[in-house]
């Protein structure tokens, strides 16, 4: 019996009322701190050329340096918009 807990001299109704305030104080730090999780978006080589306002060669040359990471599926190839901004916050800070 070490997990138990024994409750004295309350009745039902504060009981109820404890658990339902802690509860309430947890949800509520949990509001203040949680931030929601957005979904990655990938974009064609054509919208990162506009995006970054550079041509498809420069796009193709940054993939195969390992500048900008492609993903391919089949015939096509996609960039991680996350991963395009954070490439470029990353080299901006290093200047």
């Amino acid at each position: 019996m070490k997990d138990a807990i024994l409750v004295k001299e309350v009745n039902p109704q504060q009981l109820t009322e404890t658990i339902l305030k802690g509860v309430e104080t947890q949800i509520n730090d949990l509001k203040k701190n949680f931030t929601p999780k957005e979904p990655d978006d990938f974009l064609t080589r054509m919208e990162v050329t506009k995006l970054l306002k550079i041509s498809l060669t420069t796009v193709h040359e940054w993939s195969n340096q390992k500048i900008l990471k492609a993903y391919k599926v089949g015939n096509r190839t996609y960039f991680s918009r996350k991963q395009i901004e954070n490439t470029l916050f990353s080299s901006n800070s290093n200047k």
